[in-house]
């Protein structure tokens, strides 16, 4: 990053002294923006090659203008494009290395916009590519999921409700429901993709121009589906911003959430699962521990991220029309989001495959906490009993189990026959965790074959994105 350079701004005629240092500084949004200068140089490629279709450039100057932002592509990639603070942002920055480069043929490139349209360009093309990134990244963390579900179809746990034990469940009935959460927020992201592929580029600072511009043209070239249909709202919109934000809010809140189970499911309380070391960490004082940090640091993260969707609700909530600096600051918001949810994405994908469920130490909790009890009810509902009535004997039945230090399947019939004689030695088919997972054998229920073509269901929508 230079200063060296004097201000020589392209708003400067107006003035009559330079900017203040501080107020340069304070102003310029270049530090954080020069990562769109991928999509700024083809963003100017397409506005020059329209321009020269409509008769604005000629033949030779688009060719200039090509090889120029060309080269200057190179120079930013390798790592030699000297960024400037005095020419605030990424647009100002290429096009006065570009006019370095051509002469005066590179102060055509800007006819028929401004910054406002050029801006709004380059966010929405940035964040397209970001979000097929991010949709790729998702795409391989539910077929970690999906397929390690199918692997885990027969494995049975609790099932939890107020964090108490319910009733015994399958492990890969409960990873597809992981699923079933990030499959919402894939098609979220799409709607969000869709509705921000709209071109403001020709807006121009707030009316359009009064060059004779083809903005299907620009639209089309730089892949989007249309042009914007208002000016004024072309270059003050950050609805897409906010959207693909609340989007990214969604999936670090489901994230988190899953990462509270892992928490708790490798502890030594409950021991359900073994991450693989490589994402962990020790402690420096205690040799014994083995701290499951990756999902603890994606659970911290998602209040940044809910942070930077509020942060822009309320950039926007009072802004009349049209653009307003104001706007500069949607990008680190945006920007930090896109970077904390790709980094928690890929930790994911990663991670999860490699997942291990104690198996053993899994079903012994399900058969504790009376996790068959509503199968008893609904056994004696087959017999003819009324529900409540069922309810009742069950009750009763755990009641005595409690006091007996006994699951309902460990009981003896006699001892299930003193709360109700309608119990017959056929009870034990359903009291078992095998028995009661296999029962719920419906679309959505944790029977294992019910959870087998579940995942190849979800495996199949995933092969066709």
């Amino acid at each position: 990053m230079t200063d060296k350079e004097p201000a020589i701004k392209p708003w400067g005629g107006r003035f009559s002294e330079p900017t203040d240092a501080f107020v340069e500084r304070f102003t310029a949004s270049v530090e954080f923006d020069q990562r769109m200068y991928h999509h700024d140089i083809n963003g100017s490629l397409a506005h020059a090659q329209m321009l020269t279709k409509v008769g604005v450039l000629t033949e030779d100057e688009y060719q200039q203008i090509q090889t120029g932002l060309e080269a200057i592509r190179s120079e930013v990639e390798a790592g030699e494009f000297q960024w400037s603070v005095t020419l605030e942002d990424v647009h100002m920055n290429i096009e006065a290395r570009l006019t370095d480069k051509i002469g005066i043929t590179g102060k055509k490139l800007h006819t028929g916009r401004s910054r406002n349209d050029q801006v709004a360009t380059d966010i929405r093309l940035y964040l397209r590519d970001e979000i097929d990134s991010i949709a790729k990244e998702l795409t391989r963390l539910q077929q970690g999921l999906t397929t390690l579900a199918g692997n885990e179809a027969h494995t049975i746990m609790p099932g939890f409700t107020h964090l108490q034990t319910a009733q015994p469940v399958t492990f890969g009935h409960h990873l597809l429901a992981w699923n079933e959460m990030l499959e919402r927020d894939y098609s979220r992201l799409m709607d969000c993709r869709a509705r921000m592929n709209q071109s403001p580029l020709g807006a121009a600072a707030l009316a359009g121009t009064t060059y004779p511009i083809d903005r299907a043209m620009t639209a089309e070239l730089l892949g989007f589906d249309a042009p914007t249909e208002n000016s004024l709202d072309s270059v003050s919109d950050r609805d897409f911003a906010i959207e693909f934000t609340a989007f990214a809010s969604l999936v670090m809140t489901h994230l988190s959430r899953f990462s509270e189970e892992l928490v708790l499911w490798t502890s030594a309380q409950f021991n359900f699962i073994e991450l693989p070391d490589r994402f962990c960490t020790g402690s420096s004082i205690m040799p014994q521990k083995k701290n499951p940090d990756v999902p603890e640091l994606v659970r911290g993260k998602v209040g940044r991220v809910n942070g930077h969707l509020i942060s822009l609700l309320t950039l926007m909530k009072s802004q009349p029309l049209a653009y307003n600096k104001d706007n500069q600051e949607d990008k680190e918001p945006l920007f930090d989001t896109i970077d904390t949810l790709k980094d928690c994405l890929k930790a994911y994908a990663d991670m999860v495959p490699a997942i291990k469920p104690k198996k053993d130490v899994m079903e012994e909790a399900a058969r504790r906490g009376f996790s068959t009890a509503t199968d008893l009810a609904d056994y004696l509902v087959r017999k003819g009993v009324a529900f409540r009535d069922a309810h009742e004997i069950v009750g009763k039945s755990v009641a005595y189990g409690v006091e007996q230090e006994k699951d309902l399947s460990e009981m003896t019939l006699e001892e299930l026959q003193q709360f109700s004689d309608t119990i017959t030695a056929d009870v034990f088919d359903v009291l078992t965790l095998e028995g009661s997972v296999s029962a719920r054998d419906h679309i959505g229920g944790t029977a294992p074959k019910q959870v087998i073509e579940a995942s190849k269901r979800a495996a199949q929508r995933l092969s066709q994105r």
